[in-house]
């Protein structure tokens, strides 16, 4: 949109409430929600990236297997220390016919095991069950009172998460499915076959799952080894300790996990929610000023000022005011120019309707003859001021509307020049064309307008220039500008009306000329076209050695951003 020198700028306004209008719906109105889709696309991702992180840790049971196999192995090496004692200490008989002593096996198992709190059972090579740890420690027990500390408010939290755990825990997977473990008398070779592999001289270990009805207990760890007496097996070390520790370990390490998963999750949904809120609520801030601009009705709606936030939203917002203060200078022009052409259209209708009521009174011929001559020419002068105010109006539109072309500037004034030339008559001003012949110039523009404002530039220095004066048209590119400039020997320009001549129904016509010839719209458009290209026009005189007025001279620059 061009803006038109002379106007009046934008009236500053406080701004007020939106009007209600009538239509039906606003746009607006649906652009109000109570919770900001772009909030959930900000924070849809991040919770959805950090419960894929989480959910990852608790489904990747690693940390799981490697305790267990380290429990294992530590079994194992308990186990053989145990065996060994056993194979030095607890063997009687004749040299080639020892066998394990069920009292001096029970002290080593009593002694090594206990602390340990694992399980062993000692059995011989017939397979019948020769010591039980269990029957060892649970001999001589006393019931022991503890006191249980005070109440921890910090338990609360804790008890909350165990609650979320076991909510979780079912549809976390479950790894491998282990034999059942049976606790019973007489529990042999038959029930633990490792023991035939320790037997045979090997070492050997199972995993069972120890359950209580439907619902899976804890995993029991078995690891057999032989008691040898040099290369002769003697017996079997049957070592079995639960999960328990490492269920509990593996407990406390997810309930770490999901407690630093509340924390970063509190913290990703607020960070999210203010990222979100100082996108959404500036850019819904906008979007309401913009449906305010929408449904104006006389009051002007002000566009929120968030340039210091130097971002996108920033720019959108000085693009929104600029934008707008541009509507509001557009409709101010509106405004003016339908106020110009009334005041322009009224005067040949006053006239004509002054010769109307004259000619009805008057019965002289010739008086009559001269009115309706003055009745013509009025006609005529509206006829024109029509025409050129509808080639005015169609021109910000069409601007717009039309494809941009290249033009070769060079040969536009040749032939526009060479059409002056050809319809010049004898008595008229002579051109003189100014520019490189094997140049050429081009710019992105309307051939059809920028052909418009070089004739109207032509049309006006003619028609001030004397008939046997000059007309200079010159074209030359100044570094990264390209300045087109006529000059005439005519009048020149009243001084102090160098930007008055632009503007609508401005009327300075020589001498003798008839008056309403012109509607004075031709530079006022020309000034339109050329800052619609992203030019400038400006109008000076041209002055002699001695400071007298020589005659007019009008120049055009057009930015091109080349170097």
């Amino acid at each position: 949109m061009v803006r038109q020198l002379g106007q009046p700028g934008p009236r500053p306004a406080a701004p007020g409430p939106t009007p209600s209008g009538g239509g039906g719906g606003s746009p607006g109105d649906g652009r109000r929600r109570r919770f900001s889709t772009l909030t959930l696309r900000i924070l849809a991702p991040n919770v959805l990236a950090l419960g894929v992180l989480v959910g990852g840790i608790f489904y990747l049971d690693q940390y799981r297997d490697g305790l267990l196999d380290a429990k294992i192995a530590s079994l194992q090496s308990q186990a053989e220390v145990i065996a060994g004692a056993l194979g030095e200490s607890a063997l009687t008989g004749a040299e080639d016919q020892r066998h394990l002593d069920g009292k001096i096996s029970a002290g080593i198992i009593r002694r090594l095991v206990v602390p340990t709190l694992t399980r062993a059972r000692l059995y011989l090579p017939s397979g019948a069950m020769l010591a039980d740890s269990r029957a060892l420690v649970a001999a001589g027990r006393q019931v022991q009172l503890r006191y249980l500390p005070p109440a921890d408010p910090s338990d609360r939290i804790l008890g909350f998460f165990n609650q979320v755990y076991d909510w979780l825990l079912p549809s976390l997977p479950r790894g491998p499915v282990f034999p059942p473990y049976q606790e019973r008398l007489g529990l042999g070779l038959l029930d633990y076959p490792e023991l035939s592999v320790a037997l045979a001289g090997e070492v050997g270990g199972a995993i069972r799952a120890s359950r209580r009805g439907k619902e899976v207990e804890n995993l029991v760890l078995t690891v057999a080894v032989p008691v040898q007496q040099l290369r002769r097996v003697v017996g079997a070390l049957l070592l079995s300790a639960d999960s328990a520790e490492i269920e509990e370990g593996v407990r406390n390490a997810r309930l770490a996990i999901l407690q630093a998963s509340a924390l970063a999750l509190s913290v990703t949904v607020l960070m999210s929610i203010f990222l979100a809120g100082t996108i959404s609520r500036p850019v819904a801030r906008l979007a309401k000023a913009a449906d305010q601009v929408r449904r104006w009705r006389g009051r002007r709606a002000q566009i929120p000022d968030l340039s210091r936030r130097h971002d996108e939203i920033g720019d959108l917002s000085v693009t929104l005011h600029e934008m707008t203060e541009a509507l509001y200078e557009r409709l101010d022009a509106i405004e003016v120019f339908a106020a110009d052409v009334a005041h322009e259209i009224k005067n040949p209708l006053t006239s004509l309707r002054s010769a109307l009521e004259t000619i009805e009174r008057t019965e002289d011929p010739d008086q009559k003859a001269d009115l309706m001559a003055v009745m013509a020419h009025d006609v005529r002068r509206m006829d024109r001021l029509i025409s050129d105010i509808s080639n005015a109006s169609r021109i910000d539109a069409e601007l717009a509307r039309e494809e941009l072309e290249t033009v070769d500037l060079s040969a536009l004034l040749q032939t526009l020049l060479n059409m002056r030339q050809s319809n010049r008559h004898s008595a008229g001003p002579e051109f003189e064309l100014d520019m490189d012949p094997d140049t050429a110039i081009l710019i992105e523009g309307l051939p059809s307008r920028l052909g418009q404002v070089v004739d109207n530039l032509l049309g006006n220095a003619v028609s001030f220039s004397p008939p046997d004066g000059h007309i200079k048209l010159s074209l030359k590119r100044l570094d990264d500008r390209i300045q087109l400039m006529v000059e005439d020997d005519g009048p020149g320009i009243p001084p102090g009306q160098e930007e008055a001549i632009f503007q609508r129904f401005y009327s300075q016509r020589p001498e003798g000329e008839t008056f309403g010839q012109h509607s004075g719209l031709g530079l006022s458009i020309s000034r339109q076209i050329i800052e619609a290209h992203g030019g400038t026009i400006q109008a000076a005189n041209r002055f002699g050695p001695d400071g007298a007025i020589q005659g007019a001279r009008f120049s055009v620059i057009f930015q091109t951003g080349e170097r």
